[in-house]
């Protein structure tokens, strides 16, 4: 009896003691990374951190916690921030081409103007996240939330959105060229003006949608619900329309369908 209290006692205090050294491990690797003296801050407290105009480029901020941190400007090309926390974080007009952002939290994060080019953002969480005039061509979103996020006048042409949670988002005079919203949630979305010419929406939910004036030309929307959606002026040249669920839908010549 006496022995295994003392086995338990010990591993216990072996592995407060692991604790304890762990967090002033993190915190030596966050101040190294803030002066300049490290590429890598892995899951590092770096909570609203001045980080405007760094050079950060190819730099593993996988699991960091970037809440709130002004990254206004900087470089950020070929980072890796797998599963980091970027909730209300600032990153407009930010260098991202080719980052890794798998699985990053960002809800009411900012990516004004950014230019997020092939980017990966599968599984990202990027509700109410600004991106107005961000440029994601290439980018892959796949199974992302982004609803009620702004997205007006953004680049997602050859983009990958399979399954992604874009309803209720604000996509006004959005570039879709050839995207893959293939399985997308899209209702209540405004597409207003958007440009979906030859975009795969297969199976995509775009029920009480706004697409007054939206180019379609070539998309595939077999299997689509369009339900009450608005196509007022909408151009539908050479879209695939097969099995489109329409019922209530205001079609391009202004009348209903039933």
């Amino acid at each position: 009896m006496f022995a295994a209290a003392y086995v338990t006692t010990l591993v216990s205090i072996l592995l407060a003691s692991s604790v304890a050294l762990a967090v002033p491990a993190l915190a030596d690797d966050a101040a190294a990374f803030l002066a300049g003296q490290s590429k890598a801050c892995v899951k590092c407290s770096l909570i609203a951190a001045p980080l405007k105009q760094k050079d950060m480029i190819a730099d593993d901020l996988s699991g960091a916690d970037l809440t709130r941190a002004v990254m206004h400007r900087a470089k950020l090309a070929g980072v890796k921030l797998d599963g980091a926390t970027l909730t209300d974080a600032n990153l407009n007009k930010t260098d991202l081409k080719t980052a890794s952002l798998v699985g990053v939290k960002a809800e009411n994060a900012m990516f004004y103007g950014s230019d997020l080019s092939a980017a990966n953002f599968s599984g990202a969480d990027l509700i109410n996240a600004k991106m107005q005039t961000a440029f994601l061509v290439r980018a892959k979103l796949d199974h992302a939330k982004i609803s009620e996020a702004m997205l007006n006048a953004v680049r997602l042409d050859d983009s990958s959105l399979q399954g992604a949670d874009l309803s209720k988002t604000n996509l006004v005079e959005a570039s879709l060229r050839r995207a893959n919203l293939e399985g997308a949630n899209l209702d209540n979305a405004g597409l207003v003006s958007a440009v979906l010419r030859d975009a795969n929406l297969k199976g995509a939910k775009l029920t009480e949608a706004d697409l007054y004036g939206a180019d379609l030309s070539g998309a595939d929307l077999s299997g689509a619900d369009l339900s009450g959606a608005r196509l007022t002026g909408a151009t539908l040249t050479g879209a695939i329309m097969t099995g489109v669920k329409l019922s209530g839908t205001l079609m391009p010549d202004g009348s209903v369908h039933d």
